[in-house]
């Protein structure tokens, strides 16, 4: 069952209601299991696994929502509802956003500001919503 603040972020136009499909949700997971696996090769750069990492979190964030019922255009927003859709502890979702906009930095700016510690904390971070996300199918 949705949270309210879920179904409130509704009212406001910043997530859609949607129905859930299973064949998104495991395309989604799979993505980002593909992702992860790319990371622990040790054989990228280490933006490359930064972006990897990044990018596999923003997907298993992505299935908990869809899982959820509910789809966004943000980004940003998507790492907000793992308070709910998974309830994530609120420190560890901060931590998503920083390297949102650590992300955005590389992508739009070209200033790619992320050390090996946040690069660690963002894949032990990845694993650990991996495995809550596939716990919910």
């Amino acid at each position: 069952m949705p949270s309210d603040s879920l179904e409130n972020l509704v009212k406001i136009g910043q997530l859609k209601e949607e129905v859930y499909n299973e064949a998104e949700f495991n395309g989604l997971l799979d993505s980002a299991r593909d992702k992860l696996n790319d990371v622990a090769t040790g054989k990228l750069s280490f933006s490359s696994r930064f972006d990897l990492t990044y990018n596999a979190a923003h997907s298993l964030a992505l299935a908990a929502l869809r899982y959820s019922g509910f789809r966004s255009d943000k980004r940003y927003l998507v790492f907000q509802c793992l308070v709910h859709t998974i309830a994530m502890n609120r420190a560890k979702v901060r931590v998503f956003g920083l390297c949102h906009e650590r992300r955005n930095l590389a992508e739009y700016e070209g200033r790619l500001e992320v050390d090996e510690q946040l690069q660690t904390e963002l894949l032990k971070l990845s694993q650990e919503l991996l495995a809550e996300v596939i716990s919910l199918d």
